[in-house]
């Protein structure tokens, strides 16, 4: 199973939300979530979560998972479980930053972020 991109790499100076992913054969599975963060300016702290929809139009009141607020550059993987939740058919991530100093430059992170089925990769190494 190949993963899904529900961000591909960038560099992102605010507040904002991707596009939404259907979530296909995934769908009321149990999936990793991995973040990347390639780039930031110091004193920057990210927080990007997952949120879900049945129709692509209305999204949940409240995040399916969310990532530990982030500080460094890294590889970050937490769970997404959908096995209690069939009728989430779309997923997108959103995300806040802000910046501890008082200078005049705005906060920046570069991350990307993708999601696959829990095991994958023991399964394609097992192949």
């Amino acid at each position: 199973m190949q993963p899904n991109c529900l961000l591909p790499e960038s560099i992102f100076r605010g507040d904002g939300a991707g596009p939404k992913i259907d979530l296909g054969l995934t769908r009321g599975k149990l999936l990793v979530l991995t973040l990347g963060i390639t780039s930031l300016v110091e004193q920057g702290s990210l927080q990007v979560s997952a949120w879900g929809s049945q129709d692509g139009d209305t999204w949940d009141t409240r995040a399916l998972a969310t990532f530990p607020l982030k500080f460094y550059c890294g590889v970050y993987s937490i769970l997404l479980n959908l096995a209690g939740r069939p009728e989430t058919r779309f997923v997108r991530a959103q995300w806040k930053m802000s910046r501890r100093s008082k200078g005049d430059a705005p906060p920046m992170f570069g991350f990307y972020l993708y999601t696959e089925e829990s095991g994958s990769r023991i399964t394609a190494a097992a192949a």
